[in-house]
């Protein structure tokens, strides 16, 4: 089964190189940080090598700024735009929708 998820993320990333374009870095970030994070976070802008991403909370954005490094790694293998830097940004509460 490992080999599978393997071939899929080469064939991903390979596509994702060839077709995404500037969208690239947004894109890839789930397949960087895994689906347990892409559930908690989104890429939601890149400009001039800044891929910036909205985190729940203090604390998930600590957690993940200290992972900095190895998602800058797996950014480096998926996407064709470069990532230089990792913004993370705590969601704004009050921009939340009204239930």
């Amino acid at each position: 089964m490992r080999h599978a998820s393997t071939t899929l993320k080469k064939i991903f990333a390979d596509t994702l190189r060839r077709e995404a374009g500037d969208d690239a870095p947004l894109l890839a970030w789930p397949l960087a940080c895994g689906s347990k994070v892409a559930e908690k976070t989104s890429a939601i802008g890149y400009s001039d090598g800044v891929l910036t991403v909205e985190v729940p909370d203090a604390t998930w954005q600590q957690q993940l700024q200290g992972l900095n490094r190895q998602y800058l790694a797996a950014l480096k293998q998926i996407s064709a735009q470069p990532v230089s830097t990792i913004k993370f940004v705590v969601r704004n509460q009050s921009e939340r929708p009204s239930r």
